[in-house]
């Protein structure tokens, strides 16, 4: 008699039970994991992050993103920076590597090992490249990345697109000039104080007439005649015309192999001369600059702040 009784309270128990999960669910009543998933997406995706890396020999590698990324602080900037700088160095690359990893899910890589992402060196050429001084500096990059282990930049809850570069002319470049888009925190700060971190600030490329019209595939001429020359808000230019042809900035930057799209073109009889100040494209965090940043006692997320304006740094 018992037993037909419990049969029979299982019977009309455990049919409601399950009648109620499921309208809980439905109500968000039950905190399932997959409820805690959707309130902290990020935390759950990028958790012992896996990132695709394409070498240069043509194979792509899978490795742990921190231990990626103490190949990449190596890569991008000196071991004798300051370790602030080199912290924000991580975190910039960290978050780089992200929104990567968010838009590339569908690839077959997520970043090259070279400028057209971040530039990755593994250990084995660590070590043929700082010989004696491997370890004191492999340790020293190990440690800034360790520090700042997860912490990534955010900007109203979406992973930021963290570009950074070499050093500017005196400020940095508004995104949409290069980039296309019209980013909040991708805008025009001052990095005058770039030019003392620096031996090269300013640098000079010569060309022939011939070499330079073919570099522009333009018909050889005697004169160079410069027309309808605009810059940016940063000093940087964005389009001018060359002997009746108009160019971007960014287009005669590539062609004539310059540093940076701060530059001035004059002729001297048959030779071109270039002046450009600063290098890269400007966007974002001037790696020079964090670095003057750093000697003035700035912290890593300072620098971050200053250079991704409105942003917010949390950690996985």
């Amino acid at each position: 008699m018992k037993k037909i009784l419990v049969v029979l309270i299982s019977i009309i128990i455990v049919p409601f039970s399950i009648t109620n999960f499921f309208n809980d669910y439905k109500e968000g009543k039950i905190e399932s994991k997959l409820v805690i998933k959707d309130a902290e997406p990020k935390k759950e995706k990028y958790k012992d992050t896996q990132i695709r890396v394409l070498r240069k020999s043509g194979n792509i590698e899978t490795m742990n993103l921190e231990e990626y990324l103490v190949g990449v602080v190596s890569g991008e900037v000196p071991a004798s920076f300051e370790e602030d700088a080199i912290k924000a160095q991580a975190i910039a690359a960290r978050t780089y590597a992200l929104k990567k990893i968010e838009n590339n899910k569908d690839s077959e890589y997520d970043v090259t090992d070279d400028v057209r992402t971040q530039v990755y060196i593994s250990n084995d050429e660590l070590k043929n490249i700082w010989n004696d001084n491997y370890d004191r500096y492999i340790d020293k990059m190990t440690k800034c990345v360790q520090s700042t282990k997860g912490e990534y930049l955010t900007y109203d809850g979406e992973i930021i697109y963290a570009f950074f570069f070499s050093y500017s002319n005196g400020k940095t470049e508004d995104n949409v000039n290069v980039f296309g888009s019209d980013i909040p925190y991708l805008k025009v700060v001052d990095s005058s104080f770039d030019e003392n971190e620096v031996d090269n600030f300013t640098y000079q490329v010569k060309y022939d007439l011939n070499t330079f019209f073919n570099k522009l595939v333009l018909p050889y001429s005697e004169e160079v005649n410069i027309t309808d020359k605009e810059l940016t808000a940063s000093g940087r230019v964005k389009n001018m015309t060359i002997n009746g042809t108009s160019f971007t900035g960014i287009d005669l930057r590539k062609k004539l192999s310059l540093r940076s799209t701060d530059f001035e073109i004059n002729k001297e009889g048959k030779t071109v001369t270039i002046l450009t100040k600063g290098y890269g494209h400007g966007v974002g965090m001037s790696q020079y600059g964090a670095n003057a940043l750093a000697k003035q006692n700035k912290k890593y997320d300072e620098i971050l702040k200053y250079y991704y304006q409105g942003t917010n740094l949390q950690k996985l």
